[in-house]
């Protein structure tokens, strides 16, 4: 069972939260940068330096988003403390194993090149670093060896696991987008939660949101989760923790609460209603809509609400939407319902306060 933990922890949890790493430096970046670049564009504002300021952060977004793969393969190699040109020669296995892919046939007859994206170069870097490691530094002539095994073993298992979990991928996210849109309160709800948990939980809700492609309104209902978690606990805390505390969870990560809920989980009840609440708030009233990686972000860094101003391009329920759903709403419902269970004696002083 123990060996069972060190596994699932190094290859689940490690991994994966290195890759939301690796995602955030190029990916989620690149979208950042993106939506400067749109907002300072022609398009918005007629100003020529201005606007040149705006394709410099477009010039960004191209690049930075091209090298993805490549981050999330160096990224997974140092959380699984790889040697070094086991780690740098996995730049090369993100890359290729991030762009193959399978062909997948649509309903109406066309078809669509899928690439596996996240979750091939999060399987194919966990295999190339380990089989690289097996001959890192065990010859006179590493610096061959070790980069041609490693890059070999992660195109070999890449040109193998790629397509079939490009076709998991695919389906897994068009069904969860899909359902959301048929069934947007029962699915509003379930993201919201679900994708809020795993935010806080020590596992990646990004990596996981980037990985099966969720997008339109069942991306805004995880946005709505992940924000729920985050504002609440800041809120619900702030007795506890003060000024730095809500800034370290509004605006940094709710996992920081994880110790404390293991140690009282009745904590965790209040963001966690209030996420079942915005949830489907989003996905019914204001239909706010994001994708992949941002979806799952949350106020961390405000990439989450960047995550939407991106995908909606403005519009006045947008606006409302997102200072509702993301902001005021997970504070007053997360408030609410902590007041109602401290009053109850399931909450007391004490009961958040961070490690410092």
């Amino acid at each position: 069972m123990e060996t069972l933990k060190k596994y699932a922890k190094k290859y689940f949890i490690d991994a994966m939260s290195a890759m939301a790493l690796g995602l955030f430096a190029s990916l989620l970046i690149g979208t950042i940068f993106g939506t400067l670049g749109t907002y300072l564009g022609p398009d918005y504002i007629g100003n020529e330096t201005v606007n040149a300021i705006g394709g410099f952060f477009g010039e960004m977004k191209t690049f930075a988003q091209g090298a993805s793969g490549m981050a999330i393969g160096v990224a997974i190699a140092y959380s699984l403390k790889a040697d070094p040109l086991v780690m740098f020669s996995c730049a090369a296995v993100g890359s290729l194993s991030y762009s193959l892919g399978a062909t997948i046939l649509l309903e109406n007859g066309n078809t669509l090149a899928y690439t596996a994206g996240p979750a091939g170069a999060y399987v194919a870097a966990i295999f190339a670093v380990e089989i690289g490691m097996l001959v890192s530094k065990k010859t006179k002539v590493d610096i061959l060896v070790t980069p041609t095994v490693t890059i070999v073993a992660g195109y070999a298992i890449a040109k193998i696991i790629c397509p079939a979990v490009a076709y998991i991928m695919y389906y897994l996210g068009d069904f969860i987008n899909t359902a959301t849109e048929m069934q947007p309160f029962l699915m509003g709800i379930i993201i919201s939660v679900v994708v809020g948990i795993i935010l806080t939980l020590p596992i990646s809700s990004a990596a996981i949101c980037a990985m099966i492609g969720i997008s339109g309104i069942a991306g805004g209902a995880a946005v709505a989760g992940c924000c729920a978690q985050m504002i609440g606990f800041a809120v619900i805390s702030f007795a506890d923790n003060g000024w730095g505390g809500f800034f370290a969870q509004g605006l940094g990560t709710s996992m920081l609460q994880m110790s404390n809920i293991i140690k009282k989980p009745a904590i965790w009840i209040p963001p966690t209603l209030a996420a079942a609440v915005t949830g489907p708030i989003s996905t019914l009233v204001f239909k706010l809509e994001c994708t992949g990686v941002s979806a799952g972000m949350g106020t961390c860094g405000l990439v989450g609400p960047l995550g939407v101003i991106t995908d909606m391009n403005g519009g006045t329920d947008m606006w409302l939407g997102l200072l509702l759903v993301c902001f005021v709403l997970p504070a007053v419902l997360s408030y609410i319902f902590y007041i109602a269970m401290k009053k109850m004696g399931l909450i007391k002083n004490g009961d958040m306060k961070l490690q410092s």
